[in-house]
């Protein structure tokens, strides 16, 4: 039994025309310890999708599946990293990961222990009474990673983390996401990522989703048996780079 599974899910929003569709008969699997990209044209939905599969929105049809249960509410086993940050500008670093956790119900003693643990995982030690006003765009997207893993997901859903930061930093925080995503003592087993750089998805997934113009499905589904670490130079990786970015230009 897949972990994961989106069977059919569509979305509308209301419209001045009409109802916009956004999703249509969108279906995936996701296996328990993958990390799956998702990519296509701006538009088609992949956002959507991921506070779909959270639980933050209900589809229009279809259903979301999670360990073989439908999946009705917010999913307390995945947590979201946002491309915008959306930190708290009035709340410290330590406050900012700890809110996710006071939701939750933690005791104070608690809260605060497992952010000292994540903020030391992400490197802010020596920043937990800063201010997001305080820091660059790359530390705002460590917090940002911090909440969500402090409250220890299982499948940490990720929608388009980098694309706000300097190409030096993105390629920093790529690498992070590796090793916390490898390490053993990490319970996070499955990442979703919602990517417009098809480099990125190539380099960090074992699996690429690539979804039509809206509303989304999805057209193809790519294995990636590349190596870890992946070279940017090498011909496998630039051929499956090629292929996806052909693909997404044909169904734009």
């Amino acid at each position: 039994m897949a972990l994961l599974e989106l069977k059919g899910i569509c979305k509308s929003f209301p419209h001045a025309k009409g109802n916009l569709r956004v999703l249509e008969d969108l279906s995936f699997t996701v296996e328990e310890g993958e990390m799956v990209a998702v990519v296509g044209p701006s538009g088609c939905g992949k956002s959507t999708m991921l506070r779909i599969v959270n639980g933050l929105m209900q589809p229009t049809a279809g259903q979301v599946l999670y360990k073989g249960r439908q999946v009705d509410a917010i999913n307390l086993e995945c947590a979201l990293v946002f491309q915008s940050f959306a930190l708290m500008p009035w709340l410290s670093v330590k406050a900012n990961i700890e809110i996710g956790l006071e939701a939750r119900g933690l005791p104070p003693a608690e809260r605060e222990k497992r952010a000292g643990v994540y903020i030391d995982k992400v490197g802010l030690d020596g920043f937990e009474e800063a201010y997001p006003r305080e820091l660059s765009g790359g530390m705002k997207q460590r917090v940002g990673l911090a909440r969500a893993l402090a409250v220890e997901p299982r499948v940490l859903l990720m929608d388009e983390p980098f694309s706000a930061l300097d190409a030096l930093t993105a390629i920093t925080l790529r690498e992070e996401l590796l090793d916390i995503w490898q390490a053993a003592d990490m319970p996070v087993h499955n990442i979703i990522i919602v990517t417009h750089i098809i480099e990125e998805a190539v380099e960090l997934a074992d699996r690429i989703l690539v979804l039509s113009s809206g509303p989304g499905r999805v057209v193809a589904d790519l294995k990636v048996d590349l190596p870890r670490p992946r070279d940017r130079r090498k011909e496998g990786f630039n051929a499956l780079t090629d292929k996806v970015f052909s693909l997404i230009e044909e169904r734009a």
